[in-house]
């Protein structure tokens, strides 16, 4: 009889365990084809701007699946896309940005053809395994296929080939694909058949005409083979050379070939390094120092859980979830780690330096609720990223806009200042706060080299950063002129946001005077406000109006930036007659289509309806915003360009219930959660923390917020602070319909 019992015990034990293996985690429900695509969910939108990429959060080098050759203005994955042209290791961000230090490898199998195009294979997205850890497919071969799947870490990544019986079977590898004559660059590469490898380096970088080319950037590279291979060579343009070891130039590469029998694995690991060879060699032994593909697939999901772990979320369908969580996953890709094992290649000043260093921040995007999240579930990365802005400005002279990986002049306004003080204002400070002051204060009162002889167009090619170009005239005149500098409204509205945060910061660093100076040029954008209209518009330098309204905007209309001061809702309201006319202005935004979610300016919108007691508007909003018109589980996911991570971070607040609506303050505006419940565990170093969100008697229509508490005391605005939410243990919202 015990052993009998004995017996059910453990069956019931192992029946728990097999349950347990097999729930799922916050990381399966990641799906990385989500927003893909190059279109958009209507005809003249774009695509998310996304990757199914494989490797860390935060990874210094993507490994994605190649489908075109990749440039400013298409990823290099592609989701229409047919064919697949390589497996790459890629520094490209987002669709607008440029690669740099990149190099791919492809299989192939029969005759060798080297050039992108020529070696290409077909294949289908039904053979397609997307996932944060893996990423596998199969390749049309002809008559035979050729699998290639890819795991990956940091810095270091492993494709893996399984081929067909062949005595032609390849391994291509495209070191750089430089086709811009306006650039030198010509990568190298060495075979060594003894070692079974090819290192190299890759000077390209992409987005180099927009500022500035750097003499001593290389992204290094090491390739190992598990198979020694019986040929090689090196190839160029559409030169192959059978044999040589060595090669130099524009669009080239090398190839080992070797035979294989059926189904037969060939796994290259690959270390990619901005420092050397030897850093490469370094990353390699730190990140994927055996030959064991399933370790690095395991590791690699381990950390993925970790980071998605820090949002439970209850109570949501299957396809919620995987929205959820992957609109998590895309806000830990960018901005990427790019020190190495306590060393990092500045581009900057173009040397190495020892520290810690992140790249590719998406600012002008990102400060609106990317950075304000990574304070509740990425607090320990939160000094660093700042520490890191900051070195950039001691190696080049500013703070960055759009680094990639150097000044690149991209986006306008100076929005490194919101994130630096935001931070600084809910209590992150492990930096060097004078320097960091500083930095802000050069943005705000010191105009770029040439300011007032440049129009600082999009994209301007020129050897200078641009800054906050147009201070001069925002100084002197109070407004950027249209006839002097291009976006000219979006410059005045943003310049004036910027220079409200940097007085939060130096008010609370006692530093009076400047305090004084900024708050008043932070109502500048008032200049802009035209009465006859109910719109911000431009103006010329004599202070005429322009004869079209519609000059002097940044990546939208004059409905775009309409709301567009988010530091100043008061002065908005009252500038647009009171809180009944600002709202029904709001409301025309909306009934009229003017609101486009697809892009960042009017992000804060919606929640705008709180500040004219008119809370219920803003949760009927939100309900409507965060559903399928703007987010879905399908790889047309994301209505417009996911910047790299703020459509999603925009998607996470919202579903939770509360949105930062002018970072640089502590203040949130309170929205309606989309789902019962959450448990936000938001860690400060050894102080473990969960704040649980509950939305009671939520359903499909009571989708209002009846009451809020926080512990139990009630909330009696639609407001709340940081610190009260890191501070708390339950907030509860009572809806209804």
């Amino acid at each position: 009889m015990k052993l009998f019992s004995l017996l059910i015990a453990v069956f019931i034990s192992t029946s728990s365990l097999v349950l347990i293996a097999d729930e799922k985690l916050p990381v399966d429900y990641v799906n990385p084809l989500i927003g893909t695509p190059f279109a958009g969910f209507h005809d003249h939108l774009e695509g998310g701007g996304t990757m199914p990429c494989v490797g860390w959060p935060f990874a210094m080098t993507n490994f994605v699946a190649q489908t075109d050759q990749n440039r400013i203005g298409r990823m290099p994955y592609v989701y229409e896309d047919s064919h697949i042209i390589g497996f790459t290791a890629t520094h490209q961000p987002t669709v607008w940005m440029g690669d740099y230090g990149y190099v791919s490898i492809m299989p192939a199998i029969g005759k060798l053809k080297v050039l992108p195009y020529d070696r290409a294979l077909p294949f289908s997205h039904t053979s397609e395994i997307a996932k944060p850890e893996y990423y596998a497919v199969t390749l049309d071969a002809g008559e035979d296929a050729i699998k290639a799947e890819i795991a990956a870490a940091s810095r270091c990544g492993m494709f893996r080939f399984t081929f067909p019986a062949s005595d032609d079977a390849h391994i291509i590898v495209q070191a750089i694909n430089n086709t811009d004559t306006r650039k030198p660059y010509e990568a190298f590469v060495n075979i060594d058949p003894e070692k079974g490898q090819i290192t190299g380096y890759n000077p390209d970088q992409m987005g180099s005409h927009l500022v500035r080319s750097l003499e001593n950037f290389k992204g290094y590279f090491i390739i190992q083979f598990s198979k020694p291979f019986s040929s090689y060579g090196t190839w160029s343009d559409d030169t192959i050379s059978a044999s040589q070891k060595s090669q130099t130039g524009r669009r080239m590469g090398a190839y080992v070939s070797f035979s294989t029998s059926k189904d037969e694995q060939v796994t290259a690991r690959i270390a990619t390094s901005f420092i050397s060879l030897e850093q490469a060699r370094t990353n390699l032994e730190n990140e994927i120092p055996n030959w064991d593909f399933d370790s690095v697939v395991q590791a690699t999901r381990d950390k993925w859980q970790h980071e998605l772990a820090r949002i439970e979320l209850d109570g949501a369908t299957e396809d919620q979830k995987a929205i959820f969580y992957t609109a998590m996953f895309h806000t830990m890709l960018f901005p990427r780690e790019f020190s190495e094992y306590g060393s990092y290649y500045s581009a900057f000043d173009d040397m190495v330096h020892e520290g810690i260093s992140y790249n590719d921040f998406s600012l002008w995007d990102t400060f609106r609720a990317v950075h304000p999240l990574y304070h509740f579930i990425q607090p320990e990365r939160v000094s660093p990223m700042i520490q890191a802005m900051l070195q950039m400005y001691q190696q080049g002279g500013w703070l960055p806009k759009w680094p990639n990986p150097t000044y690149s002049n991209i986006m306008i306004g100076t929005h490194a200042d919101s994130v630096i003080a935001d931070a600084y204002i809910k209590g992150f400070r492990d930096y060097n706060i004078q320097l960091a002051y500083d930095a802000l204060r050069k943005d705000a009162f010191e105009p770029p080299y040439g300011d007032t002889a440049s129009r600082w167009g999009d994209r301007q090619e020129t050897n200078h950063y641009e800054a906050r170009g147009g201070l001069s005239w925002y100084h002197s005149l109070g407004y950027v002129p249209e006839d002097k500098a291009n976006e000219s409204v979006s410059r005045t509205i943003e310049f004036s946001y910027d220079d409200f945060c940097i007085a939060q910061m130096a008010q609370a660093l006692g530093k009076d005077y400047d305090y004084n100076r900024l708050i008043k040029t932070s109502t500048n954008y008032r200049n802009l406000y035209n009465p006859q209209t109910g719109f911000f518009a431009p103006r010329f330098f004599n202070g005429s109006w322009c004869p079209s309204a519609h000059w002097g905007f940044s990546e939208g209309s004059p409905w775009t930036y309409r709301f567009g001061a988010l530091h100043d809702i008061p002065g908005m309201i009252s500038l647009m007659g009171g809180k009944q006319k600002f709202a029904a202005l709001l409301e025309q935004n909306f009934s009229e289509a003017h609101y486009r979610h697809d892009n960042e300016p009017g992000h804060h919108y919606i929640y705008l309806f709180d500040y004219c007691d008119m809370p219920r508007r803003t949760q009927e909003l939100i309900r409507k915003h965060t559903s399928s018109e703007n987010y879905r589980n399908a790889p047309l996911g994301l209505n417009g360009n996911d910047d790299c991570g703020q459509m999603s971070a925009w998607y996470i607040f919202s579903v939770m219930g509360f949105y930062p609506v002018t970072p640089g303050t502590d203040i949130f505006a309170l929205g309606a959660p989309q789902y019962p419940a959450f448990k936000l565990h938001h860690n400060t170093p050894n102080t473990p923390r969960t704040l649980e969100i509950i939305a009671k008697n939520l359903s499909q229509q009571n989708k209002y917020v009846h009451s809020v508490t926080l512990d139990d005391k009630p909330i009696t605005t639609p407001f709340i602070t940081y610190s009260q939410l890191i501070n708390a243990k339950k907030l509860t919202f009572e809806m209804t319909h």
